[in-house]
């Protein structure tokens, strides 16, 4: 009969748990960081212009102007719930100053955030920028 009591009261705990995994509730993280998401962070107008202006915006220094250093400066960062840049880091890059000067003109821009659930999420990117000292 004990036995039969344990099992009962085994089941009906059970059902109370799977009933509470079973609840949808709104999605709360809270560091605000998405991982799989509905929508990622984009520029909103679009990768082209992006990439148009970083290469225009930068400021090259007169060595980089000199040796005509070209290539691509890999930049990690934060897009916030703002539409803000932060926490930008160079994964790899080129020399003369231009790798700072990239982080510079992407820190200034404005990006559309990633949404989960339809809530504004923090989401690190990672892009490649080409450069090209003219």
């Amino acid at each position: 009969m004990k036995k039969y009591i344990v099992v009962y009261i085994v089941a009906f705990i059970s059902q109370f748990i799977d009933a509470k995994a079973q609840t949808k509730e709104p999605y709360n993280d809270k560091q605000n960081i998405a991982v799989v998401t509905e929508q990622e962070p984009f520029y909103p107008k679009g990768d082209w212009e992006l990439y148009k202006y970083v290469l225009n915006e930068v400021k090259y220094s007169d060595e980089a102007k000199q040796k005509l250093i070209e290539g691509e400066v890999m930049l990690s960062f934060d897009v916030l719930p703002d539409s803000t840049i932060s926490n930008t880091n160079v994964i790899s890059g080129v020399c003369c100053g231009i790798n700072e000067e990239v982080q510079r003109v992407v820190k200034a821009l404005k990006f559309a955030p990633a949404m989960q659930n339809g809530i504004k999420m923090r989401m690190n990117v990672m892009m490649n920028f080409p450069v090209k000292a003219h």
